[in-house]
């Protein structure tokens, strides 16, 4: 888990990087020189200080945000389990680990209404794809799931990282 967010110790290259990243990395084969070259800093330096961002939970991840849509990729379900609290940080793990899970995590349960704890997001071309592909979260779970279901996206939500003006 990363350490609570302090943007007090953000300086003006820190936040000139993010100012530069904001809306993604660039589009080239060494995207950090190229912040570097734009920003007047060195790679390095750049590369360094996005890793102290990351240690310090400034910035969760670097990471890729395809499209899924634009992929052909247009039935996209979201998981829920409900497993043992006390097994959760083992069965996710496990869950998270299968290639066609993009992201896996723990949510609190609300019960009477909502049993589930444990979400895992699935995309498919169809229906059918993503149902098999939960019959598999379901094999690795075994007995230890005591119920699922799965909530299918109905319209695409803007994704968006860290935001501050200049």
């Amino acid at each position: 888990m990363n350490a609570p967010q302090d943007f007090r110790l953000l300086d003006d290259i820190d936040r000139r990087i993010i100012q530069a990243t904001q809306a993604g990395l660039p589009l080239s084969a060494r995207p950090y020189h190229a912040i570097a070259e734009q920003l007047g800093v060195d790679a390095a330096e750049v590369m360094q200080r996005m890793r102290r961002m990351l240690d310090l939970g400034i910035i969760r991840r670097i990471g890729a945000v395809p499209n899924h849509y634009a992929l052909g990729y247009r039935a996209n379900g979201m998981t829920v389990w409900d497993v043992a609290d006390d097994r959760i940080d083992e069965l996710g793990e496990r869950v998270g680990q299968l290639e066609f899970v993009t992201h896996c995590y723990q949510r609190p349960r609300h019960l009477p209404d909502w049993p589930y704890n444990l979400f895992a997001m699935v995309h498919g071309k169809t229906h059918e794809e993503v149902e098999a592909k939960t019959a598999l979260i379901a094999a690795v779970l075994g007995p230890s799931s005591r119920g699922n279901d799965i909530l299918y996206s109905t319209r695409i939500l803007k994704k968006t990282g860290l935001r501050i003006g200049s």
